[in-house]
């Protein structure tokens, strides 16, 4: 299962070896200067946002990889029947949010809560 930590100045999403092969890619970093808001979606299919990209898509069991919308991408690394750690990410990000099936996600929001900005101008 995915796992969201802090690494110097990046939020890195450390996917487990099936997650990395389901999703065509590795780790996913990106600068915490970008987080907007973090918060725990206990609907995991709320998580989700756009239609399907690259990765592996099997319909109320798992969602790993990309997601196209129409002014962008959102990562998921979602499992059906879990709490989701949504991280939503600036405008000029590699993607617009970051949905995560982390095994804590509490713990993650903890983490995280200090990078978010408290004035939310962009």
């Amino acid at each position: 299962m995915a796992r969201v930590t802090v690494d110097g100045t990046d939020l890195v999403v450390r996917l487990s070896l099936r997650e990395r092969l389901a999703a065509r890619r590795g780790d996913v970093r990106v600068p915490l200067t970008a987080l907007r808001e973090v918060r725990v979606e206990p609907d995991w299919w709320r998580a989700l946002r756009g239609s399907r990209g690259r990765g592996l898509w099997i319909p109320g069991r798992i969602c790993v990889g990309t997601r196209v919308l129409p002014d962008g991408r959102d990562f998921a690394a979602v499992k059906a029947g879990t709490r989701v750690l949504c991280v939503e990410l600036r405008r000029d990000a590699a993607f617009g949010r970051l949905a995560v099936s982390d095994p804590d996600p509490e713990r993650a929001v903890r983490e995280l809560g200090p990078y978010v900005p408290t004035d939310l101008l962009e």
